[in-house]
């Protein structure tokens, strides 16, 4: 899930949200202030709702993001560095770059979100019975009381054990700490979060016939996503298996083919697109240190006034914003920075020099070798 807006760092954790928040928060708003406040405390002025359900809706959104800022903390403390956090629609995504070292660290990593959200559960349902008993009017007590239902509803299903939900995680933590295997458990658990997305779709579905409308589609819509995701997980984990013990210099293309980051770009098109079947170029300096990657498609992006004035350190990507990796890493502790990689391609060094470039195409044809020396 990509960020439209980024937020800051928080934690040291790069935090965004996706547009998709502003549905969901509307929703949330609308829901709150024209169906259930009123329908409580009734006879109060609509901005009352109004304010109560925004500052619901926004405070249940900061209780999204201190669950996924579990996760993160979690798993940092257990070697696994994370990305970004970014909230969207159906709630909040952490990406982590590799996965726990060992079940102990799985299970950590994925029980502590709906731990926080059952402490938020508490502190909510304190600070509604504070304020009841200190006599604050029935709407903000209210407020407080759905703070504390909602999270209360976010623990409880999070736990169920299919993944990608936090109770597949648990559940594959589990499996994989009885049997020893990693990619047993993975698979298994992606089956259950498959097996209940469909469930939840189906259940919509019959929902709605029986005249739930929205709350039907909604069904479905998670329902559909669980199970979307779950497919994910499963082939991620099938993925990750058939690449375990292959490292990137086994999989790169090399040798790379360079470019001077002061060659002009008219020159680079003739002597270096035209010559190459390569998309991307690593851009080095005049010691031969990486600066950076130039991709065919952002020159194709310039105008002919352009690319007659420009050379391709102008156009190049900047080192700090490539993905890199070194050729003794693991390839399986690539492929989550792979996956965010842009201008679509991993740069790889060694001694601050390019030894070689490594591409989505690189991974699947790796995988596909595997499969036929398995008979798979």
């Amino acid at each position: 899930m990509t960020e439209t807006v980024r937020i800051g760092t928080i934690a040291g954790v790069r935090v965004g949200v996706n547009w998709s928040v502003g549905v969901i928060l509307a929703l949330l708003v609308l829901g709150l202030a024209a169906g259930r406040f009123p329908l409580l405390y009734p006879d109060l002025p609509g901005v009352a709702y109004a304010l109560a359900g925004f500052v619901a809706g926004v405070v249940f959104l900061g209780s999204l993001l201190a669950h996924e800022l579990a996760h993160a903390v979690v798993a940092r403390r257990n070697g696994v560095e994370v990305e970004a956090i970014t909230l969207w629609m159906f709630g909040g995504v952490a990406k982590l770059e590799g996965e726990p070292a060992d079940p102990g660290a799985d299970f950590r990593v994925a029980v502590v979100g709906p731990l926080v959200s059952l402490a938020l559960t508490v502190l909510f349902a304190t600070m509604g019975l504070v304020l009841d008993v200190g006599g604050a009017p029935g709407l903000v007590v209210g407020t407080f009381e759905w703070l504390a239902l909602i999270n209360l509803l976010l623990a409880v299903f999070n736990l169920i054990p299919a993944a990608p939900l936090d109770g597949g995680r648990v559940l594959r933590a589990l499996w994989w700490w009885r049997t020893g295997d990693r990619t047993a458990a993975a698979v298994g658990a992606a089956r259950a979060g498959r097996g209940f997305g469909w469930f939840l779709v189906a259940g919509g579905i019959a929902l709605a016939l029986l005249g739930g409308g929205i709350a039907g589609l909604w069904f479905v819509l998670i329902g559909w996503f669980i199970s979307a995701a779950a497919r994910s997980e499963e082939e991620y984990s099938r993925l990750t298996s058939s690449l375990a013990g292959v490292q990137v210099a086994d999989v790169m293309s090399t040798p790379a083919v360079t470019v001077p980051v002061d060659v002009p770009l008219e020159e680079f098109i003739e002597s270096w697109v035209f010559a190459h079947p390569f998309s991307t170029f690593p851009v080095v300096d005049e010691d031969l240190r990486p600066v950076g990657l130039v991709a065919l498609r952002d020159v194709k992006q310039l105008t002919d006034e352009q690319r007659t004035r420009l050379c391709v350190g102008d156009v190049a990507t900047p080192l700090g914003e490539v993905t890199t990796a070194a050729p003794d890493e693991e390839l399986t502790d690539v492929l989550a920075r792979m996956s965010t990689a842009d201008p679509g391609r991993t740069l790889v060094t060694s001694d601050d020099r390019v030894v070689g470039m490594l591409s989505p195409v690189d991974v699947t044809r790796r995988v596909e070798l595997a499969g036929l020396r398995t008979g798979r």
